[in-house]
């Protein structure tokens, strides 16, 4: 748990899928490129994540997911700043989530 983001693992997300709202927040390029996206996630690239979930309700349970886990650290930071109280990072973001043979989507966006 870097700097006290919560962290969940790649089996723990894809076992829980559908429980939380999954926010991925990589740039379009890198959501439709070849590392792909995660059915059901939602397109929320870092640089807009503030501004995007005014109107989001802050006792839902979100996981942020990005290339390696590093962004979605620092998005989880803004989030639990505007007030979300059940936020977690997924440690290895989709490095790790292919790693694990896990599937995954190519192409379009889900915006949220």
């Amino acid at each position: 748990m870097p700097d006290g983001v919560p962290e969940v693992t790649v089996a723990w997300t894809r076992e829980h899928l559908g429980e939380f709202r999954l926010v991925d927040v990589r740039e379009l390029e890198e959501y439709q490129g070849e590392l792909g996206h995660i059915a059901g996630s939602e397109l929320l690239p870092l640089g807009t994540v503030e501004a995007s979930v005014k109107d989001w309700d802050r006792e839902q349970a979100l996981v942020v997911v990005c290339r390696s886990g590093g962004r979605s650290g620092r998005a989880a930071k803004v989030l639990e700043a505007n007030g979300f109280k059940r936020v977690a990072s997924m440690r290895g973001g989709m490095l790790e989530w292919n790693r694990s043979t896990s599937p995954v989507v190519e192409g379009a966006p889900s915006c949220g």
